[in-house]
Order: C-alpha cells, then structure tokens, then sequence
C-alpha cells in the first residue's frame, strides 16, 4: 500500500491510499479521485515528505501489540468532516434508492420523465457523468466515507 498526499485544483488537501503506484495513475486517468471536500475531480498529487520507518520500531509496536486506529489520528477538523460524510451516507441510504451501477441510465429515466421523480444514488463512470453533465442532468458526486475505521 502507498498514500498520497493528493490536492484538488481549489487547493484542498487531503491523503489516500492506493494498492501501489500503478492504481493511483490508472484512477487519476480514469477521473476517479475525488476531493472530499468540495467534490472536484481535478486532483493531483501533492508535494510529501517520505515516511521512514526503521524495522526496529516496527518490530517494537508488533511486538507490543500496538494498533494505532486510522480514526483515532485524524486532528479534530477533519474527525468532524468525517462524521459529517458517515451522517450523509446514512442520510442518503435511507432516504433514497440504490441503483447501483444503473445510475446513468436511471437518471437519465427520471430526467426525461419515463419514471417517477425520486432520489436515487449509485455508480458510474466518468464517462458516463460527462454525458449525464452534457445532457443537462444534475447530480452531485459524493465522498463516500466507509462507516468502519479506515
């Protein structure tokens, strides 16, 4: 695993992890990197330190049986923007319909009145949220935090 410091273009810094290098670049491509903050998807990586662990400590903290939780070392700001997104996502799993990867298509139903006006979330691609966006349809990305810790 590897974690980036990634900055969106309003200047919004935030960190992520990605499986190795290679993932970071094929999701940056694809439009997939999101802000969290204010849902732009013009994100870059941003200037790092490295972080450099000696196996020493690290043997020292799994010999002890430390485990440090993600949650537990954010600084208050962002613990607050957190559990604001695990409150939207709560909201939004209750109040609306999941569609799934039909999104586009779904709203694309509703827009154009073939079904119902109702409030539906889902997946799609950034291909698809270009024609969505083109075509004149809103929607609104949304940061979707895991409700575990992590």
């Amino acid at each position: 695993m590897i974690k980036y410091r990634l900055r969106c273009d309003s200047d919004h810094g935030f960190d992520a992890w990605f499986p190795n290098s290679a993932a970071y670049d094929k999701q940056a491509d694809l439009g997939l990197l999101t802000c969290p903050t204010c849902g732009s998807t013009s994100v870059s990586k941003a200037l790092m330190a490295p972080n450099v662990s000696s196996s020493k400590k690290k043997a020292d903290r799994e010999a002890e049986g430390q485990s440090v939780p993600a949650v537990s070392q954010m600084t208050p700001e962002m613990a607050a923007i957190r559990e604001k997104l695990i409150a939207l996502r709560t909201e939004v799993e209750s109040k609306f319909d999941y569609v799934g990867k039909e999104f586009a298509e779904e709203a694309r139903k509703i827009h154009y009145g073939e079904k119902d006006p109702h409030g539906i979330y889902g997946e799609t691609t950034p291909a698809e949220a270009q024609a969505l966006r083109e075509e004149g349809i809103e929607f609104a990305p949304i940061p979707w935090v895991p409700k575990g810790d992590a």
